[in-house]
């Protein structure tokens, strides 16, 4: 049994607060940064830095306008009664999948200014951002929220001890977004292993994302404690959504990208070009 005692603020400067899941939110920019600095200087990318920096600003941007109004999904009552509250960053409440549109859509923005393809920058991006999100889900733990469900396993989490949380659950829970942070460190694997394997058809790399990142959040919320009202058909709001990102992206593999699944299965003689 582990006892959540963890403080969400990492400082507190009087009326400023610097909290774990701010501090994120900068890792995940300038790791993209990183990244893309990295595959240019290895001229696997012809960006310049200002480009760069432009790009990751479309890309935060977008973050943060799509999962602010996702929210509106989660909490119809409150932002659709006062959107104007869907600015109040500061409450918190950050959808995961209004985040992942918002990105998806910053960076065609980006892309379409600029007269270049979509598809090899979403393949890059994609790499930093899975690792962006496991860095999330472990900001979601310290800050005591999402909560999983009760169990008797030994290594369950029980938050009764914790000063900093107003609101505190009854039991031991499943620690689901430790979970999710292994899920999405595999699936950042899997990804590392692709983009050094072999240049692949453009679009491949970021449907694997849309894909496992997709079905792990399906496999892991089944370890989440939803409210039985927010649950539809057995599965949550999160769950359906997920379902969408499997089933889109298993339509591209199917249509467009098979040769690339038997070039990683198969040998060389079995794949017909």
């Amino acid at each position: 049994m582990f006892y959540h005692t963890l403080n969400p603020t990492l400082l507190n400067l009087g009326p400023v607060e610097i909290r774990w899941y701010g501090i994120v939110y900068v890792l995940g920019f300038l790791g993209t940064v990183w990244w893309m600095s990295y595959l240019s200087r290895h001229q696997k990318l012809s960006f310049t830095r200002d480009q760069i920096w432009d790009l990751v600003f479309y890309a935060m941007l977008g973050v943060l306008i799509g999962s602010r109004v996702f929210m509106i999904f989660w909490n119809p009552q409150v932002y659709l009664v006062r959107p104007w509250e869907l600015f109040y960053l500061w409450q918190g409440g950050m959808s995961f999948h209004g985040g992942f549109v918002g990105i998806v859509a910053g960076t065609w923005l980006y892309c379409r200014k600029h007269h270049l393809s979509f598809l090899p920058i979403a393949d890059i991006i994609s790499v930093p951002a899975i690792f962006a999100l496991a860095l999330g889900r472990i900001a979601n733990f310290i800050n005591g929220e999402l909560w999983g469900t009760i169990t008797n396993a030994s290594w369950c989490v029980d938050y009764s001890k914790n000063q900093y949380l107003s609101n505190l659950p009854a039991g031991c829970r499943h620690p689901n977004m430790i979970y999710s942070t292994f899920q999405r460190f595999l699936v950042g694997g899997w990804l590392l292993f692709l983009t050094f394997r072999q240049v692949w058809k453009p679009g491949f790399i970021f449907w694997n994302f849309v894909f496992w990142e997709g079905l792990g959040r399906i496999i892991v919320d089944v370890y989440r404690d939803y409210p039985a009202h927010q649950l539809y058909f057995s599965f949550s709001l999160g769950q359906w959504f997920s379902a969408i990102m499997v089933l889109t992206a298993l339509y591209f593999f199917v249509k467009h990208y098979s040769t690339e699944w038997k070039q990683l299965f198969l040998p060389t003689k079995f794949i017909n070009h």
